[in-house]
């Protein structure tokens, strides 16, 4: 049987033409070399080497089976070489920064793909400039970014609505909504309990801006929670309403623990990006991320 083992020593004996320097570059010890050798002339049928007072020198058979091999045996180890750098970056500790509020949604799928992840929660312009000075490897992000240092990936969509807790009697909303009553719809949302992650209830706002073409909402937030989904979790078991991404919601509303209460046409969805610092030894990781958020969309 073939032992392609001996192909490299042969190889590594051809080009230094020395068994000492053949050793050394493969990690290993020089009366290790002259046995593969002599195992494989015994194989082949033929002296390969001669020796010299310093090294040895390829007989015409060495020659010949040099330019059999070579080029089959290079091709060999660059799968091979290939094969490792995909075995490492499946397995390696990758860095991802996203929001906290698409955590659950979205960072939670990319969980039992990869074996390590250090996750990180910032906004939009901190995970750009982490990623682009190389301090993480990978963003999620709703805001498009154009550099020359930077790859950037769309992978869906999502968009903001009102939802609510399932008790909530929304026929009223539903009706002025039907007949397109914005004054009556306002005055209904004004009228329930609100539930938002930040006080200066940025999502509240833009709602208001593209649906009421409004500036500043009236309410005032009953609940402050900074994570949506523990927001989320919390309306489902009390109740009140709230802005959040269609995303968050999906699973509870599925699971009839909340309601939707209003998708407006007037909202317009966000795209949601994967960035990333050009590297090519990450651009399998890249890609795979890419697949597994596409999922869930």
């Amino acid at each position: 049987m073939v032992n392609l083992e001996w192909y490299r020593t042969f190889k590594s004996v051809y080009k230094n033409g020395n068994f000492s320097a053949a050793a050394k570059e493969l990690f290993i010890s020089q009366p290790a070399v002259s046995q593969q050798i002599s195992m494989l002339e015994a194989h082949v049928g033929y002296k390969l080497f001669n020796r010299k007072s310093k090294g040895v020198e390829p007989t015409e058979y060495a020659k010949l089976l040099n330019n059999l091999i070579i080029e089959a045996l290079d091709r060999l180890e660059n799968v091979e070489n290939g094969f490792r750098a995909k075995a490492f970056n499946a397995n390696r500790l990758i860095s991802i920064g996203i929001s906290k509020h698409l955590m659950s949604s979205l960072g939670s799928a990319l969980v039992s793909k990869f074996e390590y992840i250090d996750f990180s929660f910032y906004d939009n312009d901190t995970l750009f400039e982490l990623v682009n000075e190389k301090k993480l490897d990978f963003a999620v992000v709703t805001q498009q970014y154009d550099t020359f240092d930077t790859i950037q990936k769309k992978v869906g969509d999502i968009k903001q609505v009102i939802v609510g807790s399932p008790q909530i009697d929304a026929a009223p909303l539903k009706a002025s909504i039907k007949f397109k009553d914005f004054a009556a719809i306002e005055h209904w949302l004004n009228d329930q309990k609100w539930y938002s992650h930040n006080a200066q209830i940025p999502h509240i706002k833009l709602f208001w801006l593209h649906v009421f073409n409004k500036k500043r909402p009236s309410m005032v937030p009953n609940y402050i929670i900074p994570s949506e989904y523990e927001m989320l979790e919390i309306i489902s078991r009390n109740t009140g309403i709230g802005v959040v991404w269609d995303i968050n919601a999906k699973k509870l509303l599925a699971e009839n623990k909340i309601r939707m209460l209003w998708n407006s046409k007037q909202m317009p969805s966000t795209a949601v990006y994967v960035l990333s610092g050009k590297n090519d030894n990450l651009s399998t990781i890249f890609e795979n991320i890419q697949v597994e958020l596409k999922k869930v969309f």
